[in-house]
């Protein structure tokens, strides 16, 4: 009797122990190792697929390919074909980071009035809704040239999952069921969308299994006749058609003539690590460096990631660089990009003396510091892929906003993109996402829109020990920078990095944004002392990474924000 009472007593010790130690551990996280292959996207159905490829022969080039056209089937908020994008590289076999530029580019018949009226006031929705609110989509042209530069697969093969998700469906997530019931009635404006996403009046719910036909025969002719199956098929009359039909400007001209363009990767060190991103014509990457190596000298002893000191620095740091960012960076092939001036080290120490560590900045007031030579949406998605061999892929594409233009190319079965709404549509005035912009991003024929995508390779002693990007539109940037800095010099895990509470400032409009629910009253009353506008917003971006340790070993996170996942094997 005595034992059994013992029993029974050291068995509820231990569950109060158990019970003690879960309490107090319960925000910690057990990150998981890979030796072989990893993939995170913000879909589980896309991660799923490009584990698969890893894991039939293919390498994280393969991976990338199928994982871009089955977002384009399961994750249609910012999956595409209909868009375009960027990706940065790191090849095992050279050692070397490349940068790919597949971004949307102008048609020829766009001009920079094209969005005004006649008293030159800029018409409401006109850049964001609708055939004209598109530019030539450069998605399929980008994959292609992956697939044939790096890919070890057959083309057809890379398309296989997606063709099959398309034909005989998917099971819709509570996530994606979310976005299409807050949006069915921007969907429902044109037939053709309301077709495929509104189908007698409702939107698709979760569980139920999800077919798109049209999609699936788009997808088949790309498989079979790649570029060609987009660009001068069947696929480039509808498209044509669509324009024709919706007061478009895209041509038959125009898609086949669309080219990828290879760019030369943004590099600067911060502390001991190598940075590579993206340059122009997205501003991520020359943007991140400066944000970072206007931080880089201050002392972190005594700041922590939500300390309201260290967010009142990032912010003025922010503010500096997006004044530039607003004045200097468009596409390289119509204007000047001082992208070495930008990062001159006597510069940064230039405008780093502005900075006053007790009060914050007036934007009205703060410009850029060189003498003169806009934003997208949040539905960009972001995924990375790292390999056996250790190959990695980081890549970001979009349709600009969720679901794009919102509108369906009839008998095709996709979204086109809004991305004419990335120019700056008339010089000084925001954009959907507040952004503005000068002459370097005025709208012109064959011209590819500023972005704020920022794929990024982090590499220390010569290896590759980081890959990461985000949805977010302007908020881009700073959500790498805050990732990157909570790892550097905050050291947190990478899931503890990404899951962190955010905050965001864009120079214009001049106010400090924090994630609701993320800072108590006290740091933003802090903040508000030193004279921030502060507004809480809701959960934003979409940040996907990986990481690799000094053994090889690969570890992921995708950002619980949205419904995404990382996983390996």
């Amino acid at each position: 009797m005595l034992r059994e009472k013992y029993l029974i007593y050291l068995s509820l010790s231990a569950a109060f122990i158990l019970l003690i130690v879960g309490l107090a551990c319960d925000s910690l996280t057990v990150e998981k190792y890979h030796a072989h292959g990893l993939v995170a996207t913000s879909s589980p159905i896309a991660t799923a697929v490009g584990l698969e490829v890893l894991k039939d022969g293919g390498n994280a080039f393969d991976a990338s390919v199928a994982i871009g056209f089955a977002l384009a089937v399961c994750y249609p908020r910012a999956g595409n074909v209909g868009g375009g994008g960027f990706a940065l590289f790191y090849s095992a076999e050279t050692g070397e980071v490349s940068a790919l530029d597949f971004r949307e580019t102008a048609p020829a018949k766009a001009d920079r009035e094209m969005y005004l009226d006649k008293n030159g006031g800029v018409v409401p929705n006109a850049s964001l809704i609708g055939a004209k609110a598109a530019g030539v989509p450069g998605t399929v042209a980008g994959l292609h040239e992956i697939s044939k530069r790096y890919g070890s697969l057959e083309w057809y093969t890379l398309l296989e999952p997606a063709i099959k998700l398309a034909d005989t469906g998917f099971i819709v997530s509570d996530c994606m069921e979310q976005t299409l019931a807050r949006l069915s009635d921007k969907l429902s404006v044109f037939p053709e969308t309301r077709a495929v996403f509104v189908r007698n009046g409702t939107t698709p719910r979760s569980g139920e299994r999800f077919i798109q036909k049209e999609l699936a025969a788009t997808l088949e002719r790309i498989a079979m006749d790649s570029t060609d199956g987009f660009y001068t098929s069947e696929t480039a009359d509808l498209i044509v058609g669509c324009m024709e039909k919706n007061s478009g400007l895209i041509s038959h001209d125009d898609l086949s003539g669309y080219r990828v363009k290879w760019r030369r990767p943004i590099h600067f060190t911060f502390d001991s690590l190598d940075v590579y991103s993206m340059p122009p014509p997205s501003s991520g990457g020359v943007i991140l460096g400066q944000i970072l190596k206007l931080i880089e000298p201050y002392d972190f002893y005594k700041y922590s990631p939500d300390s309201p000191d260290y967010i009142h620095l990032f912010a003025e740091v922010c503010r500096l660089a997006y004044a530039d960012r607003a004045v200097h960076l468009g596409d390289p092939d119509f204007a000047q990009n001082p992208l070495n001036e930008l990062l001159d080290s006597a510069y940064l120490d230039s405008r780093r003396q502005v900075i006053n560590l007790e009060a914050a900045g007036n934007s009205r007031e703060i410009g850029s510091g060189l003498p003169e030579q806009t934003e997208e949406s949040e539905s960009t998605t972001h995924f990375v892929v790292a390999d056996e061999a250790g190959n990695i892929v980081s890549l970001s594409y979009t349709i600009n906003d969720d679901y794009g233009s919102k509108l369906v190319v009839d008998g095709a079965g996709f979204l086109l993109n809004n991305e004419m709404d990335d120019f700056a549509v008339k010089p000084g005035v925001p954009n959907l996402y507040g952004l503005v912009g000068g002459k370097a991003n005025e709208i012109a024929p064959a011209k590819r829109m500023l972005s704020s995508m920022s794929p990024t390779i982090v590499m220390k002693k010569g290896r590759p020990v980081l890959a990461l990007g985000s949805a977010g539109g302007s908020k881009i940037i700073t959500t790498v920078a805050e990732a990157i800095i909570s790892l550097a010099r905050f050291d947190l895990s990478l899931k503890k990095a990404i899951e962190h509470p955010r905050f965001h400032h864009q120079w214009l409009p001049d106010t400090l944004y924090l994630e609701r629910g993320g800072f108590d009253i006290n740091i933003m009353q802090d903040l508000i002392s030193k004279g921030h506008i502060v507004k809480e917003r809701d959960r934003y971006s979409d940040l996907n990474a990986l990481r690799i340790d000094d053994n090889s070993l690969m570890t992921g996170a995708s950002d619980s924000r949205r419904c995404g996942k990382a996983d390996g094997y």
